[in-house]
Formats: C-alpha cells, sequence, structure tokens
C-alpha cells in the first residue's frame, strides 16, 4: 500500500519510519510512504501556513490552501484523515479498514487548529488518538501509520503474535505475558504457563483477558456483548 503524510515537519518521520516493522514493510516492498511538505504548496516567499483566526482569539489557524493544493497534488485514493483532537477515537477496526485500503493519507495539523473547511471538504474523516491535545498531528499520524503497517501481511514474520494483541480479536484486551526465568527477585511465572497443558494455558489467558478488561476497560466488554 502506500500512505501519504502531509505535514510541515518532514523530517520528522525519517527516523521513525526507518526502523522496525516500518522499515522492514518498506523494504519488502509492501509499503510505500511518501512525505509531503506542506510549504511546497505555499505561493509567499515566507512559505506561510497559517494565519489570524476569524472572530479574533489567541493562536494561528492552519491555512485551507495548501493543504487542498497538496492533495490536489498526488490525487490519492482511499481515506484522506485529519489527525485532530476534535476527531472520534482511533480505533483497532479503522487500522484494519486502513490496512486494506490500498492508500491512505493523513494530513498533520499544527498551531492551534486547521481551518475547518479542510475537516469538511477535503478530508474524509476526521481521528482523534486520545482525549488530550498534541503539538501537533505527526505523532499522531506516526501511531496511525504504525498501527496500519504491522496488519500488512508478511509485515510481521509471527501473524500469531499480531492475532494476540489487545483489540485484535473479540476486542478484548490481551492478558498478561510472561517469559524467562520462571522466578526473579521472588516474582514467579504463573504456574499454568509452565504447565504445557494448552487447553489449561488457553483458559487461563481467556480468563485474564476479560478481567483486566473488566478492570480497565468494562465498555469493551458491553460492545462485546454477552456470550461473545
Amino acid at each position: 500500500m502506500r500512505i501519504n503524510i502531509v505535514t510541515i515537519f518532514p523530517d520528522f518521520f525519517a527516523g521513525p519510519l526507518g526502523l522496525s516493522i516500518p522499515a522492514r514493510a518498506a523494504a519488502a516492498g509492501l509499503v510505500e510512504y511518501r512525505v509531503i511538505d506542506l510549504r511546497d504548496y505555499t505561493h509567499d516567499k515566507h512559505r506561510t501556513v497559517d494565519d489570524v483566526p476569524y472572530g479574533g482569539g489567541a493562536g494561528m489557524v492552519m491555512k485551507p490552501e495548501p493543504f487542498f493544493e497538496a492533495v490536489d497534488a498526488f490525487a490519492p485514493k482511499g481515506p484522506v484523515v485529519l489527525l485532530s483532537a476534535r476527531g472520534r477515537p482511533f480505533r483497532h477496526q479503522d487500522a484494519v479498514r486502513y490496512s486494506v485500503a490500498g492508500e491512505l493519507t493523513l494530513l498533520c495539523g499544527h498551531y492551534k487548529d486547521v481551518d475547518q473547511r479542510v475537516a469538511d471538504h477535503l478530508a474524509t474523516e476526521e481521528i482523534s488518538v486520545g482525549d488530550f491535545v498534541l503539538s501537533g498531528g505527526e505523532v499522531a499520524a506516526l501511531a496511525v501509520t504504525d498501527a496500519v503497517v504491522r496488519l500488512l501481511p508478511g509485515a510481521m514474520g509471527d501473524h500469531d503474535s499480531a492475532a494476540a494483541d489487545s483489540f485484535y480479536d473479540g476486542g478484548l484486551l490481551s492478558p498478561p505475558s510472561y517469559t524467562r526465568p520462571a522466578e526473579y527477585r521472588g516474582h514467579t511465572v504463573p504456574e499454568v504457563l509452565r504447565s504445557g497443558d494448552h487447553a489449561k494455558i488457553e483458559a487461563w489467558r481467556a480468563r485474564e483477558a476479560e478481567r483486566i478488561t473488566r478492570a480497565r476497560r468494562p465498555e469493551l466488554l458491553e460492545e462485546v456483548g454477552p456470550g461473545e
């Protein structure tokens, strides 16, 4: 697939996209990253991307023209996503949907806000990665990119590892994981995980996933529904 990232800080992405699964997926030809400098689509000597808000108030607002012209220039197919604190929460289901789209475009805001016309008439959806405010959309775009790329067939060497992640199957949080040594500073690995009884292990993991989800994210159990 192709992932387009529109930003005023293209250098921000060089390091993260060159590491770990995102880098291996690109090297294997599974994904192409195209990072677009929004300032390339400005028309003044200062390469201005922001202006004062109509109606007054503190902070600067990113102008609509560079976003529209940037997207016009590469005519993307698939979702065009504005990363925004006003957006609906990004979920695993969104990552799955994006991963099969073939192309994904992420628009990174900065300053106080982005002109609402970008959200209303350019982006196909508006996504938030949490109930907090970031300095810009770059960190959020990286989070979305990583969540999408790791789902591409062949991106991870062990698909079973991804299939055991939180939210992957059934929508629950994942159970705890342990590795060697079996005892460390008096803290031991649960006996069932060392038993070799795979049926008991799977039953333990299912109970732990439900227990942790009930304690930390009870709303997820409501979404799954009884008996699922």
